[in-house]
C-alpha cells in the first residue's frame, strides 16, 4: 500500500510538472508568434514555432489525462496516458533520427527553394522589403548569389556594411572590398537551421527522458492498482 501510494503522488507531481511546462511552452509559443512579425522568405524554413504550439499543446493535454488518472487510480486513463507517451516517445525518436540524417540535404534544399524566388526584380514589394529586413539582421546580401541577385535593379542600402553594422557583429559577416556584404542571406539561413537543429534535438532529447519516466511511473501504478483491485473490477 505504501508503495502505491508513493507511486502514485510521484506520478501525480510528475504530471503536474509535465503540464505546467507544457502550458510554458504553449505561452512562449503563442507570444512569440503574436508579437513577432512574419517574413514570406524564412516563415517557410523556420517552422519551430508552430512546432512549439502543438508541441506545448499536446504535453498539455497529456499532463492532465495523467494528473487525473494517478489522483482518481483509474487504470482507462493510466493506460491512454501510458499509451499515448509510449506513441509520442517513438514519433520524436523517429523524428530526432530523421533531422540528424537530413542535415546534409538542407542546405541544397534551402538553395533550391530561393533560386525559384530569382529574379528578385519579379518579386512583389513585400517580398523585396522581407528580404531587406533580412539583410539587416543576418548582414548579408541578396539571396543566393549576392548582389547580383537584385540586378537589373540597383541594390539596395541594407546591403551596404556601414548601413546594417551593429555593435554586435554576426559570426562569419564580411564585408567586400566595395561596402557591401559578400555572403548571401541563403548561407545565413543554412547556418541558422543548423543551429536550431542541435537545440531542437536538444529539447527532444529532454522531453524523450521525461517520457521515459512518465512510461516507468505510470506503467507501474497501473500494475499496483491492478493487483489491489483484481482482475474482474473495474476501472
Amino acid at each position: 500500500m505504501a508503495v502505491n501510494k508513493c507511486i502514485k503522488y510521484l506520478l501525480f507531481f510528475f504530471n503536474l510538472l509535465f503540464w505546467l511546462s507544457g502550458c510554458l511552452i504553449l505561452a512562449v509559443s503563442i507570444y512569440l508568434r503574436v508579437s513577432k512579425g512574419g517574413n514570406q522568405i524564412t516563415d517557410q524554413y523556420f517552422p519551430a514555432v508552430n512546432l512549439m504550439i502543438a508541441i506545448g499543446t499536446i504535453i498539455m493535454v497529456l499532463g492532465f489525462l495523467g494528473c487525473c488518472g494517478a489522483y482518481r487510480e483509474s487504470r482507462c486513463m493510466l493506460l491512454l496516458f501510458f499509451i499515448f507517451l509510449l506513441i509520442i516517445f517513438i514519433l520524436l525518436v523517429a523524428a530526432g533520427i530523421a533531422g540528424a540524417v537530413s542535415q546534409n540535404k538542407m542546405e541544397d534544399w534551402v538553395n533550391k527553394q530561393l533560386k525559384d524566388m530569382l529574379p528578385l526584380a519579379k518579386q512583389p514589394d513585400t517580398v523585396k522589403s522581407d528580404l531587406k529586413n533580412l539583410q539587416k539582421d543576418l548582414k548579408c546580401c541578396g539571396l543566393v548569389n549576392g548582389k547580383t541577385d537584385w540586378s537589373p535593379d540597383p541594390f539596395p542600402e541594407s546591403c551596404r556594411c556601414n548601413v546594417t553594422n551593429s555593435p554586435t557583429p554576426v559570426p562569419g559577416a564580411e564585408c567586400g572590398s566595395e561596402g557591401y556584404y559578400s555572403t548571401p542571406c541563403s548561407t545565413r539561413i543554412v547556418n541558422l537551421m543548423k543551429e536550431n537543429m542541435v537545440i531542437v534535438l536538444g529539447i527532444a532529447f529532454g522531453i524523450a527522458v521525461l517520457l521515459i519516466f512518465g512510461l516507468a511511473f505510470s506503467m507501474a501504478l497501473y500494475c499496483q492498482i491492478s493487483k489491489k483491485d483484481g482482475p474482474t473490477t473495474n476501472a
